[in-house]
C-alpha cells in the first residue's frame, strides 16, 4: 500500500496519530466547526417570553465617577429599573458601573435585575460592586453573543472603540433582521455625527454601500428622557405580547 493510500486510511478509520499533522489539523477543524453547528442550533431556541425586560447599555470604561455623563447615566438606569426593567452591561467600571449602581439604587428587588457580562482581558478591573449576576467570557464573540440573546432593547452612551464595536455588530443584526423589534437607541450628539457620516458615505448615488432604510435603524437622541420615552413605549408593546414570562 503505497503512502498516499496509508495517509487516507489512517484519516478515515477510526484513529489520526498525531504525528500525522496535516490529518490531525484536519480532524481538529472538522471538530470545532462541529461545536459551532451545534452552538448555533442551540441558539436558535427562544424562550415565548422572558421573564424580564432587559435593556443593555454600552458605554466607555473610563469616565471618572465625578463626569457629569456618568451622573446622567446612572439616573437613566435608575428610571428604567423603577419602570421594571432589568440592565445589562459589560460589568466593568465607568459608564457600565454607572448603569449598574442606577439600577442598584433603585431599590433592592430592582438591584437583583442588574448584570454584567464580562470579558476576560489582562488591563480589566473586577466586576463592579452594584452587578448582581456576572458572566465571564474568553471571547468577545461569544460575550457579544450573550448580550444579543439576553436584551429586549440597546441603549449606547459615550463610548470608545468597543462601543463601537458593540454598536456596529447590533445595527447589523437589525439591518439583515436576525433580531427584530428590538430598540437601537444612540444617545448623544458622538453617534448623531457618526449616523451623518454613514448618511454622507453609505447613500452616495454613484456608490451606495446601504439602502437609506439602514440608517432608520438607529434612533439619536439628545437626551435621557427621549430614551426613556422610547424603551418605555417599547416595554409597554412587550408587556402585550402573547405568552408568559418564561422562568
Amino acid at each position: 500500500m503505497g503512502e498516499n493510500e496509508a495517509q487516507s486510511g489512517q484519516a478515515l478509520g477510526d484513529s489520526v496519530t498525531l504525528g500525522n499533522q496535516r490529518h490531525a489539523i484536519e480532524l481538529v477543524s472538522q471538530c470545532v466547526q462541529g461545536l459551532w453547528e451545534v452552538v448555533n442550533n442551540l441558539t436558535r431556541l427562544r424562550p415565548t417570553k422572558r421573564l424580564e425586560f432587559r435593556v443593555t447599555i454600552f458605554g466607555s470604561a473610563r469616565v471618572a465617577r465625578d463626569h457629569w455623563v456618568y451622573a446622567a447615566v446612572r439616573s437613566l438606569a435608575k428610571e428604567l429599573g423603577t419602570v421594571g426593567c432589568g440592565i445589562i452591561t459589560g460589568g466593568g467600571p465607568g459608564l457600565m458601573e454607572a448603569a449598574n449602581e442606577g439600577i442598584a439604587l433603585a431599590g433592592p428587588e430592582a438591584q437583583q435585575r442588574s448584570m454584567g457580562i464580562r470579558v476576560d482581558l489582562p488591563f480589566e478591573q473586577n466586576v463592579n460592586p452594584f452587578v448582581a449576576q456576572a458572566y465571564d467570557h474568553r471571547t468577545f464573540f461569544s460575550r457579544l453573543h450573550h448580550f444579543v440573546l439576553m436584551s429586549e432593547a440597546f441603549v449606547v452612551v459615550p463610548g470608545g472603540i468597543g462601543t463601537v464595536l458593540e454598536l456596529m455588530m447590533i445595527w447589523q443584526l437589525l439591518q439583515v433582521r436576525k433580531i427584530h423589534q428590538t430598540p437601537l437607541i444612540l444617545l448623544g450628539g458622538m453617534w448623531t455625527d457618526l449616523v451623518a457620516w454613514g448618511r454622507k458615505y453609505f447613500l452616495r448615488p454613484e456608490f451606495a454601500l446601504a439602502n437609506i432604510e439602514d440608517l432608520d435603524i438607529p434612533h439619536c437622541v439628545d437626551t435621557a428622557d427621549e430614551a426613556i420615552g422610547l424603551i418605555r413605549r417599547r416595554y409597554e408593546e412587550w408587556l402585550r405580547e402573547p405568552g408568559e414570562p418564561s422562568r
